[in-house]
């Protein structure tokens, strides 16, 4: 099945687009934004990569990461973006999320993660999702547990992460648990 894209009352979930490379860069490359991600900052090529190969991905697919992009309804624009990495036994995923600094504390990112989850259970009928976050990354973990991912984990100094030692969390949720919540 090929993905084509997701809509929720104001986002739409999609595949990366040729004009998404400015506000791509522009956020990728905002220090804020960049806090508690794996990168620090992006160039023009590997952003161009980067679009390329999520073009010609699926999502589900074991062992890699498939980006969503995140527009807004409204504009079309490209307000973020959107993660999910596939477990080899295709049962299983972790998520991710990140949105420009001018598209934070709207909902955007909750209103995104849960039409994800929605996707990732009914549509590609995962069992379990995860999602790991910094400790010290309140927005974040505070998603989750406002959709009811549940912490699993607190790891002490357990990733060397842009020149020290970070503490994170882990969160999951099952397929049940999610479809429970909908009710």
């Amino acid at each position: 099945m090929s993905f084509t894209r997701i809509e929720s009352e104001r986002l739409i979930l999609r595949r990366f687009e040729e004009r998404d490379l400015g506000p791509f860069l522009a956020y990728r490359n905002d220090p804020e934004v960049a806090r508690y991600q794996s990168w620090e900052s992006c160039g023009e090529e590997e952003a161009v990569e980067f679009i390329c190969g999520m073009r010609a991905s699926q999502p589900g697919m074991p062992g890699e990461w498939f980006q969503f992009a995140v527009g807004s309804k409204q504009t079309g624009d490209l307000i973020g973006d959107c993660g999910l990495r596939t477990e080899e036994d295709g049962r299983q995923a972790e998520i991710g999320f990140t949105l420009a600094r001018e598209h934070q504390d709207k909902g955007y990112a909750s209103e995104a993660v849960s039409r994800l989850v929605d996707y990732a259970f009914d549509d590609l009928s995962f069992h379990r999702l995860v999602a790991i976050t910094d400790q010290e990354n309140e927005p974040s973990f505070g998603l989750l547990e406002r959709l009811g991912f549940r912490r699993e984990g607190s790891f002490a100094q357990n990733a060397w992460f842009k020149g020290g030692w970070t503490d994170e969390y882990l969160y999951a949720i099952l397929r049940s648990e999610w479809l429970e919540r909908r009710k």
